[in-house]
Formats: structure tokens, sequence, C-alpha cells
């Protein structure tokens, strides 16, 4: 079944057998006809990736929507960010969809923009560089703390907005 955003089926890998090598292969084929092939738009900025280091041969930022962990070089698979391979793309096309929650943050002196899907539990980091807009992360939000305060950060966001200047 599909969201009314056009969202698409989960990517199971039991639909692979249990294959772990097949499954992260459709996976990644999904992500690079999403980001690599046909690269989105984000409000009419293309978006870029990080592409080194390479990752398993494939891109880094691949590596980092469907593995998680605090160290970089000691991330591990995450299923549930492999199984939504294909949300990321849909949501930066259609951040302007009122299912969607969209702002601005800093993180560690980058300014970064969250489009989080809250029906879907679905937030996707993009870093925006002035020149041009980076695919950060993207991930399925496990814990209602994370969840609340994303909520939190997103509530005073809209209202830091709609403040007179």
């Amino acid at each position: 079944m599909m969201s009314e955003l056009g969202l698409p089926e989960l990517i199971y890998l039991n639909d692979y057998s249990g294959n772990y090598e097949a499954y992260i292969a459709a996976v990644y084929e999904v992500f690079r006809r999403d980001f690599v092939v046909n690269r989105p738009l984000f409000q009419g900025v293309r978006l870029r990736l990080k592409c080194h280091p390479y990752f398993q041969d494939r891109e880094y930022t691949f590596y980092h929507i469907t593995h998680e962990g605090d160290q970089e070089d000691q991330r591990i698979p995450d299923l549930r960010r492999c199984e939504r391979i294909g949300y990321a793309r849909v949501l930066i096309e259609n951040a302007d969809h009122p299912s969607l929650k969209v702002w601005r943050q800093v993180r560690n002196g980058k300014n970064r923009i969250a489009i989080y899907h809250e029906e879907e539990s679905y937030l996707v980091i993009l870093d925006d560089r002035s020149e041009y807009i980076l695919l950060w992360t993207a991930f399925y939000v496990r814990h209602n703390s994370f969840h609340k305060k994303l909520m939190k950060e997103y509530e005073e966001y809209i209202k830091n907005q709609n403040r007179p200047g």
C-alpha cells in the first residue's frame, strides 16, 4: 500500500531469502536510480552526494543512509534504513507537502534542513552548503524520545519563523 505521498513499498531482507548481499545490491540499485543516475531537486536546487570515501565500491552517502552508529568507521547495517531507501527521494521532492514537516537546524556549526514524515517516522537530513545541497542522511525514527525532540525543534522553528522581525 502506498501513502498519499506515493511512498514505495518497503524492501525486506526476506524478499531476498535472507541473502544480505543480494538484498543490499537491490537496495543500492534503488539508491543509484534515485540519487546517482537522476539526482533530485530540493526546492529547485539539484542535490549532490558525498561520494568519497567510497565504501564497498558505493558512494559514501549510501553507506551513511543504510548503516548506523556514532563512529563512522564502525557503522553497522540498519535494516529499517534499508527497507525505506525509496522514501528519501519522495520526501525531498515533495518537501512542500502538508504531511511533511520541514525546518532548518544548525548541527555542529553546519546548516541542515530536516524533512520529517511524522506518520512514517522517517527523517531526511540535507546539508545546505550555500552553493549546493548535500544529501546527508535519512533514517527511520525508532524512539519516541527522539520523535518528541524533533517535534519540539520543529515547533520552536515555526514559532521563530512567525515572530515579527
